[in-house]
């Protein structure tokens, strides 16, 4: 069980699908490992659990922060977690591991939101607020041989990331794959996501993916 504070993103299907894609890395002593947008720490824990040596994260959600810092002391792992955006608080740091479920779901609203829960999944108009910025920066911060796993929604737009991490100089493909539910915030976006072309009007399943992309 997650110590999770109202507020925070509770981890689910794609947490549990990013975490087995962090698992399967190999992450020893010497590991430098970096969680971006890291809720409750989920992907933290994953990775400390998995042997990384040392596990950074951060959050613009404080009270995310500190449920990542609360949740690896719990289980016995120090989490280094920050409050900040994405990369700001890392100047000069380099990650052998970045692992990130950035909000990815297409939102009517092109601008993040400052508070409440739907700053945990808003992407902006096509989910990509985050992800553009992710796949732009990340790369800058990777040991020579480093790695990314990033998930996200196939309604955000699967092949711009890939693209983006190319122009990077990053290999990237998909690596492990699901079929969800809708659930309650998709199916009351129905409506805007039919307008802007990404689903079917009977669609009722998405798909989420895991991007691995390396240097």
């Amino acid at each position: 069980m997650m110590i999770r504070f109202p507020g925070v993103y509770a981890p689910q299907c794609d947490t549990r699908l990013l975490s087995d894609a962090v698992r399967a890395e190999k992450l020893d002593a010497s590991s430098q490992v970096l969680d971006l947008c890291s809720g409750s720490g989920a992907l933290s824990v994953c990775a400390a659990k998995a042997g990384a040596g040392t596990v950074f994260a951060v959050d613009i959600s404080r009270r995310a922060a500190v449920c990542t810092w609360m949740n690896g002391r719990l289980r016995g792992h120090r989490i280094h977690a920050r409050h900040g955006d994405l990369l700001t608080p890392f100047h000069g740091r380099r990650f052998d591991l970045v692992v990130s479920n950035p909000p990815y779901v297409p939102s009517v609203d092109d601008r993040a939101p400052r508070t409440g829960r739907a700053r945990s999944w808003d992407g902006g108009n096509d989910g990509r607020l985050l992800l553009d910025r992710i796949c732009a920066t990340a790369p800058g911060v990777l040991q020579k041989e480093g790695t990314i796993l990033l998930i996200q929604s196939a309604l955000s737009g699967i092949d711009r990331t890939v693209e983006l991490f190319a122009d990077n100089e990053l290999e990237a493909s998909v690596v492990s794959r699901t079929s969800i539910p809708f659930g309650p915030v998709l199916l009351s976006r129905r409506r805007y996501l039919e307008s802007i072309g990404v689903i079917d009007p009977d669609q009722v399943t998405e798909e989420v993916v895991v991007i691995r992309a390396r240097r």
